[in-house]
């Protein structure tokens, strides 16, 4: 994408970012990491302004989020590495506590959030990329964690998010040796949900949340991440409870009243998130 029209899509956008750019699409928010000359690499600022988007977007004009890089090299190939010639243990805690706060902003959204991955998703692009909710790679996304050569491993959450997606053994095989992960592999791994020709990406990411999610009751899809999300994280007892309390919350909904009645009727239900 050119330079005159990055800035015209800026400029579609809520705020004034420098790093990023935003807008609203079809009751999409979409967010871009913008900094295409360096493999859309994540500095604090990056980070920042991420977390900003994700505020801005949790408004009821939105229905759901979608991630993604400009250009066609990377959705983000990691940290920007030149800061961290200079980096020490004290100037590096604001960094990681950012990160990890954007993160969690992310994986708890109250909207479906999609990672929209057009090329390398490496190190803390791929630990972004797991806290999205649901990933669409292009068949020329490569993945992985190489943290390890440089001294350190993805200490943001990437490992463990891992390890739940694909098991406590393939997550330390490629956290340990910072192998690569191709398109195909990582479909097959579970690290991706589906993968599409690179010219396609980006629509096919848009027609998966107009077309689908959006035609899902919200409240019982947010529910269905909440149950997901947090249920791995609790033995199953507890993990059964809270699907039940979930469940309960769902069916004393005007939408699952609706759902019934279409299904009676043999009909589309028509939900109102209410």
């Amino acid at each position: 994408m050119d330079i005159m029209r990055r800035n015209e899509l800026k400029q579609r956008g809520d705020m004034n970012f420098e790093t990023i750019s935003l807008i609203r699409e079809d009751k999409i928010g979409i967010i871009t990491i913008d900094r295409p000359d360096r493999y859309n690499a994540l500095d604090l600022q990056t980070e920042i302004e991420i977390g900003s988007a994700m505020d801005e977007l949790d408004d009821e004009s939105i229905k759901g989020v979608m991630i993604t890089g400009e250009g066609e090299k990377a959705f983000s190939a990691g940290a920007d590495i030149v800061p961290y010639l200079e980096m020490n243990l004290v100037k590096s805690i604001p960094y990681m506590k950012k990160l990890k706060e954007v993160l969690w902003k992310i994986e708890n959204f109250n909207k479906p959030v999609l990672a929209a991955i057009n090329g390398f998703c490496l190190g803390g692009g791929l630990e972004l990329a797991l806290a999205c909710h649901f990933r669409i790679a292009s068949d020329k996304s490569v993945f992985g964690f190489p943290e390890i050569d440089v001294g350190v491993f993805p200490g943001n959450g990437g490992s463990q998010r891992l390890a739940r997606l694909i098991g406590k053994g393939r997550a330390l095989w490629y956290v340990a040796t910072g192998d690569q992960i191709k398109a195909e592999d990582a479909l097959a791994l579970g690290i991706v949900h589906k993968i599409v020709p690179r010219a396609t990406l980006l629509d096919s990411c848009k027609d998966f949340l107009l077309n689908n999610l959006f035609k899902k009751p919200p409240i019982a899809l947010y529910a269905a991440i909440t149950s997901i999300n947090k249920g791995v994280e609790m033995d199953l007892d507890s993990a059964c409870q809270l699907d039940l309390d979930l469940a309960s919350l769902c069916m004393g909904t005007e939408d699952f009243k609706e759902g019934v009645k279409a299904f009676v009727e043999k009909r589309k239900p028509k939900f109102k998130g209410v």
